[in-house]
């Protein structure tokens, strides 16, 4: 029994009546996130590695710079 245009136009309006225009973005924001948990956890398939985050949420490990008093000239000699 398929759902027809007219029965998720009806489901639509009840939906835009009981929550309204401002709350309606977060809910569907909600129920996406909700369906991608979903289906990652039945394919298995986990966003743990690094390369797959955007670069906001990556880790990033301060670079040091190496300090060397003995540090010679290119040359290979010092002077």
């Amino acid at each position: 029994m398929p759902f027809g245009p007219l029965e998720i136009g009806i489901v639509l309006l009840i939906v835009l009546i009981i929550f309204g225009p401002k709350r309606l973005p977060d809910l569907g924001r909600s129920l996406g996130g909700g369906m991608r948990e979903f289906k990652e956890s039945v394919t298995g398939s986990h966003k743990d590695s690094d390369d797959e985050l955007p670069p906001a949420e990556k880790k990033s490990e301060p670079v040091q710079a190496e300090k060397n008093s003995d540090a010679t000239p290119a040359g290979g000699q010092s002077s």
